[in-house]
Parts: structure tokens; C-alpha cells; sequence
């Protein structure tokens, strides 16, 4: 149970320590990542949402928190495209940084 939700916390904190370590940045510009994420987290959405409707797409619940969403989507598909670019993010700021430190 809450293996979704525990699989997204893991990857919160493989990469939340690179903000205030590194000092990435990415966290003291919330419009600029949303501008980045959240366009990106809707066109997926849309297109989960799609699949669910389709039938060609489902969610295990014994897996989830069990809090869904209209149109079939579990919180934690939502969570998802916004938790796991954040992540991405972190880390490909965080390699950014490194580097430009070597220089």
C-alpha cells in the first residue's frame, strides 16, 4: 500500500538536498519552474487521462493512497509529473553546477 506515494517521497529526497547544498537556484525561481513543469505535467495529464478513458491505461489500488481524481487519475499520477521533473531538474542544475565550479 502507498507504494506510489513512497516511490515519489525517494525521489523528493534523492534530490531536495541539492538545492541548499549545491545551491541550484531552482527552488528561489518558482515561476520559472512552473513555467517549465506545468505545461509539460498538463499535456501528460491529458494524455493519461485519454489512455484512462480508453481503457488502455489503469492504476493498481492496492498501490495508492486511494484519493482519485475526475476522469480516473489517482493523486499521485498528478504528483508524478510534477514531482518527478522537479528532480530532473534538481539534478541536471546540480551537474550544471558542478561543472561550472570546475571551470
Amino acid at each position: 500500500m502507498y507504494a506510489y506515494l513512497a516511490v515519489l517521497g525517494g525521489c523528493l529526497l534523492c534530490a531536495l538536498w541539492l538545492e541548499p547544498v549545491l545551491k541550484t537556484g531552482v527552488l528561489r525561481q518558482p515561476r520559472r519552474l512552473a513555467a517549465t513543469v506545468l505545461p509539460v505535467a498538463a499535456v501528460f495529464l491529458l494524455w493519461d487521462l485519454a489512455a484512462v478513458a480508453a481503457g488502455q491505461w489503469s492504476f493498481d489500488p492496492a498501490q495508492l493512497l486511494g484519493v482519485w481524481l475526475p476522469g480516473g487519475l489517482p493523486l499521485e499520477e498528478v504528483l508524478f509529473f510534477l514531482v518527478v521533473p522537479l528532480c530532473a531538474i534538481l539534478g541536471f542544475e546540480a551537474v550544471r553546477t558542478v561543472l561550472a565550479r570546475r571551470r
